[in-house]
Order: C-alpha cells, then sequence, then structure tokens
C-alpha cells in the first residue's frame, strides 16, 4: 500500500511515496542530484556527501538526499508541504566543499585516463566544484590491486564511493572486495590480494564513477566520442540482455549493457562484455569448397553452384545453431522444405514439445523472479547458464525466497536447499502453488526430457531457461522435426548445417556449411558459405521467456561474407526454388504473416499449449547444461581472453586448499 505525501522541490509541489529518498523525489520533480555513491540498484551508502540538500525548517545544515526519505521531514508551520532546496546558497557551498575534498588526492591523469570524456567526476567538477584547490600538503597514494585479466585499476583516483564493494557483495554474491583503514588510510582492497571469481565482475567497470575501475582488454584503445554507438541484443546466451556495441571504423571496441527492467537490469555477464575479441579472429571472410579432400578458397558463384549441384535431386536436412536470427532460420526452413527436407533445431537432443509455447518456453517472466517466493531449480546452473538471472534469482533470495535445486551440486552465490541429483529427488517434490521452476537445459537432453518437463509444469509457473539465443525463435517458426535431431538427417545425403558448431557430424553426408567462424562444423564441411555474425547483421531474437527482440546492425562482415538470409536467397535461385522475398522487410513480412506474435517486439505474449501428460521419469542424475561458462559457442572459443579466463577457472577448481 503507498503511502502518498506531499513535498515542495524548488517552489514545485509534487505528490510521491514516502518511502522514496529526496534524491528519487528529486528525480520525479525533474531535477538533477548530483551523486557518487548513490547507485537504485545498490544499497544505500551514504558516503559521497555530494547529494546534498537543504530541508528548510530543519536542522541549520545540509542533508543526505540519498539517505533520507520523505516520510521523514516534518511539514511547514502551517501544515504545509514540507519544503526542499537544491540551489540554495547553502547547497551550492555545501557543494563546492564537497568537490574540493574529492579532489584533493585525486591525480591530474584525464589525458590518459580511459574514463575521459564518460567520468562523473569530470562532469561534476564543471558543473558544482570550483577552478581552484587550498590545498597543499603532500598527496596520498594507494597501490593498484590486481583483479584479474578484465578490471583495470588506478586506485589513487578512487573516491571510496563503495559502489564496487556494494555491487559484488549484494548483486554478484562474492566477498572479495570491502575498505580497510580509516581517514586518509582508507583504501578499497581485495581479499588476500584475491582475483576476483565472478562471471559479472565487469559492471564494477560501468559502476565506478573515476577511472579507479577501467576495462583492461579495451585500454588506450579508442575515446568515447570517436566510437559509433549501436543498440542491440546479446546473443551468448539466451536471456536477451540488452546491450549496446561501440564500433571505430569497421572494429567492435567494447559491448556495455543498456538499461532493460524486465529482462537483465543494467548488467550483462563478462562473456557478453569481454567477447568482441573474438570477432575479429578465425573468421571466415570468403567461400571454400572441398577439392580433393583439401578446402580451397573459391569465388560466391563457385561456391553457390557447387551447393547446388550437391543438392539437387538429394535428400537433404537442415540444422539451425545457437546464433542464428529468426529470419535466416526461416529462410533454412523455407529452402530446405520446397526441397522435401527436414530441419531441426534442437541440436543438443532437448526434448522440447513442438507447437506446445506453453512447453517449450513456460508460463513465468523473468520478471517474476522478482517477487517469488519459493524458487524451484531442476537441472540447471544459472550462474553458468544465465548469470544476470542468476543475480536475480539472488536479489530475490535476499528478500526472503527460498530457493530449492534438483541437479549436480552447484555454488549459485546464496543459500539454497540440495534436494538431490537425480530424477528420483524430482519424483518426491512438492511446491507452493505461486513457485517459480526454473528447468535447465540439462534436465530435457534425456530420452525422458518430456517427464522431467511435465513434472515441472505440475509443480508451478514454468520458465523454461534456454542455453541457445537461437532456440526459442526456431521453435516458434517450426524449425522442428517429430523425433529430433536424428530422425531429421536419418538417410540425408546432404546436411545445411546454418551455424551449429556444437555437433558432431558423422562422415558419408555433404556438409554444407555456413556461418561467421571457422569453429568445429567448418572443419566438418565440404563447403563453406562465409556469413556474418550477430553485430553485423540486422536480426531478430526470441529470448528465455519468449520476448521477441530486435538485434541491430554494428558493423560490417569481414572480406566476402554476406549477411545470412541472403546466402539462402541467392542459393534458391541457384537451386530453381527460389524463396519469394528480396529484401528482409519482405521476409519479416511472410514471417509475421506465418507467426504473428513475433510482431510484438520487446513484448512478452501469455504462452499457449495443453498441459503435457505426465509420464514415468527415469533413474539418471541431472547433466550440468553448460560445462565451460567461458566457451561455449564459436565466437567465445575465438577468443583469446575468453580461453586466458577458462584457464583461470579451471586452475582455480583444481587448486587444493589446504587443509586437503
Amino acid at each position: 500500500m503507498s503511502d502518498l505525501r506531499k513535498i515542495n522541490i524548488d517552489g514545485t509541489e509534487i505528490e510521491v511515496d514516502g518511502a522514496m529518498t529526496l534524491i528519487q523525489a528529486c528525480e520525479q520533480a525533474g531535477i538533477e542530484i548530483p551523486r557518487f555513491c548513490y547507485h537504485e540498484r545498490l544499497s544505500i551508502a551514504g558516503n559521497c556527501r555530494m547529494c546534498l540538500v537543504e530541508v528548510v525548517g530543519g536542522p541549520p545544515k545540509p542533508a543526505a538526499s540519498c539517505a533520507m526519505q520523505v516520510r521523514d521531514l516534518r511539514p511547514g508551520p502551517e501544515g504545509q508541504a514540507p519544503q526542499v532546496k537544491t540551489n540554495s546558497p547553502m547547497v551550492k557551498k555545501a557543494r563546492e566543499g564537497v568537490m574540493e575534498f574529492l579532489l584533493i588526492n585525486h591525480p591530474l591523469d584525464c589525458p590518459i585516463c580511459d574514463q575521459g570524456g564518460e567520468c562523473d567526476l569530470q562532469d561534476q567538477a564543471m558543473a558544482y566544484g570550483v577552478d581552484f584547490s587550498r590545498f597543499r600538503e603532500p598527496k596520498r597514494a594507494v597501490d593498484d590491486l590486481n583483479l584479474g585479466p578484465l578490471v583495470g585499476t588506478a586506485m589513487t583516483r578512487c573516491i571510496s564511493c563503495t559502489r564496487c564493494v556494494r555491487f559484488t557483495t549484494e548483486v554478484a554474491g562474492i566477498s572479495q572486495m570491502g575498505q580497510t583503514g580509516r581517514g586518509e588510510d582508507a583504501e578499497i582492497t581485495s581479499y588476500l590480494n584475491e582475483t576476483l571469481d565472478s562471471n559479472l565482475q565487469g559492471n564494477i567497470i560501468d559502476l565506478c564513477p573515476v577511472g579507479a575501475l577501467t576495462s583492461k582488454p579495451y585500454a588506450f584503445t579508442a575515446r568515447p566520442w570517436e566510437l559509433t554507438k549501436t543498440e542491440t541484443i546479446d546473443v551468448m546466451d539466451a536471456l536477451g540482455s540488452n546491450i549496446r556495441v561501440d564500433t571505430k571504423g569497421r572494429e567492435v571496441m567494447r559491448i556495455l549493457p543498456r538499461n532493460h527492467d524486465g529482462v537483465n537490469e543494467e548488467w550483462i555477464s563478462d562473456k557478453t562484455r569481454f567477447v568482441w575479441d573474438g570477432l575479429r579472429r578465425q573468421r571466415l571472410d570468403r567461400p571454400y569448397v572441398r577439392v580433393e579432400g583439401k578446402l580451397k578458397p573459391a569465388t560466391w558463384p563457385e561456391a553457390l553452384e557447387a551447393v547446388a549441384t550437391a543438392m539437387k535431386g538429394k535428400k537433404v536436412a537442415g540444422l539451425i545453431g545457437d546464433l542464428v536470427p529468426v529470419e535466416a532460420a526461416y529462410a533454412l526452413k523455407n529452402l530446405i522444405e520446397s526441397l522435401e527436407g527436414k530441419v531441426e533445431c534442437r541440436t543438443d537432443n532437448a526434448r522440447l514439445p513442438i507447437g506446445n509455447r506453453a512447453g517449450y518456453v513456460g508460463t513465468a517472466t523473468i520478471e517474476d523472479i522478482d517477487t517469488a517466493k519459493d524458487i524451484i531449480l531442476i537441472g540447471t546452473n544459472p550462474r553458468d547458464e544465465a548469470p544476470v538471472l542468476n543475480a536475480r534469482i539472488r536479489k530475490a533470495w535476499l528478500k526472503g525466497a527460498n530457493v530449492k535445486l534438483v541437479g549436480p551440486a552447484a555454488d549459485l552465490t546464496y543459500d539454497h536447499d540440495h534436494v538431490g541429483t537425480d530424477r528420483a529427488a524430482l519424483d518426491g517434490l512438492t511446491a507452493p502453488e505461486d513457485a517459480i521452476i526454473i528447468v535447465g537445459q540439462g534436465a530435457l537432453r534425456e530420452a525422458d526430457g518430456l517427464a522431467v518437463l511435465a513434472k515441472a509444469q505440475s509443480l508451478g509457473k514454468l520458465l523454461v531457461l534456454h542455453s541457445a539465443a537461437a532456440r526459442v525463435g526456431a521453435m516458434d517458426i517450426g524449425a522442428v522435426t517429430e523425433g529430433g535431431m536424428a530422425a531429421a538427417i536419418d538417410g540425408a545425403e546432404v546436411i545445411y548445417n546454418l551455424g551449429a558448431d556444437e555437433v558432431e557430424i558423422d562422415a558419408g553426408a555433404f556438409v554444407i556449411y555456413q556461418g561467421s567462424h571457422g569453429d568445429r562444423g567448418a572443419h566438418r564441411a565440404d563447403v563453406i558459405l562465409p556469413g556474418a555474425a550477430y553485430t553485423e547483421e540486422n536480426g531478430l531474437f526470441v529470448n528465455t521467456e519468449g520476448r521477441p527482440q530486435l538485434a541491430m546492425r554494428a558493423g560490417f562482415a569481414p572480406g566476402e561474407a554476406k549477411e545470412n538470409w541472403a546466402i539462402l536467397r541467392a542459393l534458391s535461385a541457384e537451386l530453381d526454388a527460389k524463396l519469394p522475398y528480396d529484401s528482409l522487410a519482405q521476409l519479416r513480412k511472410a514471417l509475421i504473416k506465418d507467426v504473428p506474435h513475433l510482431a510484438k517486439v520487446d513484448r512478452v505474449v501469455a504462452n499457449e499449449g495443453e498441459a503435457l501428460p505426465v509420464e514415468k521419469l527415469g533413474k539418471a542424475d541431472f547433466l550440468p547444461a553448460v560445462k565451460d561458462f567461458y566457451l561455449t559457442n564459436p565466437i567465445a572459443r575465438a577468443s583469446q581472453l575468453m580461453a586466458e579466463l577458462s584457464a583461470q577457472a579451471k586452475a582455480r577448481r583444481d587448486t587444493a586448499i589446504a587443509a586437503e
């Protein structure tokens, strides 16, 4: 129940919830309050004192607006709304004083600092500071920390806002950062000089309001005003995190999160943020045709002719990989089915029900986790499969939610009841009526996958946690075969592999590989057609909760690589089975006519489908869906940084503890 209160801010009276802090009330009134330590998704620290305001009738000193609630204010002498001033002489003098203190020890290294141009301290020193310093004593300096290969540190710049400490403790769920000392000796440090053990650590780079924490891989490569910024969608997991891709010329220089309360809030995983060096390496930039056992470079007409010759009159099958936009999957489905072939997107053998959206997506949304009282995880380790979703489960746990896990034991960053590792543990499980059940792909890959799904569905609101960004969209367009991948490729003489790099294709069939990187799929191929990566073409992706989102092109594919749908359209003309669209707009029109809900971009539609029949479960243990968080797809495997992080994570797991 809201407790509405009137408040007068700079002469304007507004009505706000009494639980709001003054800084939030000022934002509602459209007044900007400077801040360094306050962040709306972290606990209140109240230690930078930059957000001072004057409360009329209160104590004769400025108040920290981030730490005072509207309901704490007293009304005026005649019952008027309490009055707050944000631009009075007292406030101006207080802010200048705070800024002068903050700059006492701050080094003047803006010309070489990576935060230059997007630095809160620069902006606020200009807006609220003074142009001189009265401090003549020696400056203090602090040793830099080694936090690992991702976050660079220059701790003399630190203003002790503690945002990084609060994020790692509250959101990421690790306890390696903290503050020691008092007064001039106070400094942010890591426990026993440990590096950070979290796959969300890159977010502290965005949170740092000065240049104390910067991105190591991006260091000294570009300035913010040189970059072209494109708002798009991430495909490293199926969450569909909203991101911004910054490019300089043709090169992706960095990837940053965008705020979306319903999906990723304002966090992204380290794989999402730092995978961009994989977009430059191991790229397929020209077609190849296998001649006498060896892949030889070819022109596009030669490659398309070789594919058409191989496919004509043969039994064909199509496989859809994990990073394929819906448009390309739709074009492949149309092409293969016009040749009386079969297509399949469930390349990991997940038993997802065909045509039953409530079964393969679920009935819960990601946002439902925030208010859940009971969360049951079945055959999933969300810390590896979707780290940002895991942070959301942790947030619910901090609010009092009970979490149960059925599957391999894992450190999930929050306390949970580990019910068991096998089907028997799931069989005996009961849940409150409003529980949210999150089922991972590891639970659905065995023969009794549908029985596991049916049991999960009977327990409460279901959320199927997919591990492939392309999966839900491909299921929506019906790129599936009754009997799964084995049935689709059974007896196929030609297999058209559209970016499926996580599968082994037996010898015998002629394989056409269309994709962006020289990974496992390309090694097995007889013809390679170079396609665009996710930052190089416009495409539609449907996330794990069934929300269609648009990925926008940030740059162009290297060399002779082309957009994926365009390659299939060109091939269809060679095969005399011409697809009925000549542009992406025409393709999308046909797609939406077939699957109308894909037009509802950024909306979660209510999923329909009958309840699955409850069947007998098997006896096996649940297996993890993701074996190595950092190496799940061809782009990540091409990244040097992801290889380094993977090796570090393995070394950390293998290191024996002293007591052992």
